[in-house]
């Protein structure tokens, strides 16, 4: 089973599942969650994030090759 198929069973992830899916560090994630930054569900005190919304979210970021 691999890394992708691990987290695409679960539609939310928290900060530690999310910062191995990214490859970013969870400090990182918590300024870009302070800053609004990144898509983020507020569920009582827990940070939740939505891996549809971070996808997409991925998508808008990437950069466009010159031609």
């Amino acid at each position: 089973e691999g890394l992708i198929d691990r987290f695409m069973e679960k539609r939310f992830l928290g900060i530690e599942e999310l910062s191995q899916y990214l490859g970013l560090t969870k400090g990182t994630l918590y300024v870009w969650v302070c800053q609004r930054r990144i898509p983020y569900l507020k569920i009582g005190k827990l940070v939740k994030f939505d891996i549809i919304e971070i996808d997409q979210w991925l998508k808008d970021k990437r950069v466009k090759e010159l031609s």
